[in-house]
């Protein structure tokens, strides 16, 4: 009697080990994003940060071991005086991350390299400004999954979604209705393409999260947007009191890979 005592309270801990390495576990794989947007004023400003971060930047990176690097450029609008190039850089962890930057500030090849970027003079910019936010992977998609999509890249609907929410705990609540809630799945179940969901962890609309899918043109994201309002989940899930007012403001932005983005 006291041995299977001992054992069913061996079994009940190996199990309650076993839960919690598996927690830890997924904890460990979830990536980390960098978001750079370079603000550019001028056509040759545009020119020199295109040509250095096709012939010097990614491919510095690349000699690192980083991979699945997205550059992308905001969709034309005539209302924009300023143009915009977004750079999404997986890690997978923080340490990556300031390794990654120790290194390139120490690579001479790098830092030398003949480039109207790395030489520009103070009253000669390559940009207006740099922004730069950190993001980290939800649970229910760990890490980056390049957009499968083929066709013209010009033509293609990268849409990169942030959404605020009024306090810590409503952005909170919206992510458990990411993963738990099943929003994630129900995005997979309707093809979205997505290339990450994330909670931003350093920025400048905290509290807030982002994420990115993608469509093969304007047509396609608005079909498929239609059929998420129009789904049975969304219906359900969005009518549920637990989840409302978590999010006080959306911007959307529109994008599509530069030639040289690796999706």
């Amino acid at each position: 009697m006291k041995l299977t005592f001992i054992l069913k309270k061996t079994f009940i801990l190996l199990i309650a080990l076993s839960f919690n390495s598996l927690v830890r576990a997924q904890e460990d794989s979830r990536q980390f994003y960098q978001l750079k947007i370079y603000s550019l004023e001028t056509e040759a400003q545009v020119k020199i940060t295109d040509n250095y971060l096709k012939d010097y930047y990614l491919p510095t990176l690349k000699k690192l071991l980083i991979s699945n690097i997205g550059v992308f450029k905001s969709r034309p609008n005539e209302k924009d005086t300023i143009k915009k190039i977004y750079v999404l850089i997986p890690f997978s962890s923080l340490s990556e991350l300031q390794m990654t930057g120790d290194k390139l500030s120490n690579n001479q090849e790098y830092l030398s390299s003949d480039s109207k970027y790395m030489k520009a003079l103070h009253d000669q910019p390559p940009f207006k400004r740099i922004e730069t936010i950190l993001l980290k992977a939800f649970k229910d998609m760990p890490t980056i999954k390049p957009s499968p999509l083929h066709g013209p890249r010009k033509d293609r609907i990268y849409e990169l979604r942030s959404y605020e929410s009024p306090t810590e705990a409503y952005f909170k609540n919206k992510v458990e209705m990411f993963n738990d809630g099943g929003e994630i799945r129900l995005f997979e179940r309707l093809n979205f393409n997505a290339v990450f969901y994330s909670e931003v962890i350093a920025g400048a609309k905290m509290p807030n999260l982002m994420y990115m899918t993608t469509f093969l043109n304007q047509e396609s994201r608005d079909t498929h947007w239609k059929s998420f309002v129009d789904a049975p989940e969304w219906k359900e899930m969005s009518s549920l009191p637990k989840y409302q007012n978590n999010v006080s403001h959306i911007d959307i932005t529109f994008l599509y890979p530069t030639e040289y983005s690796d999706y």
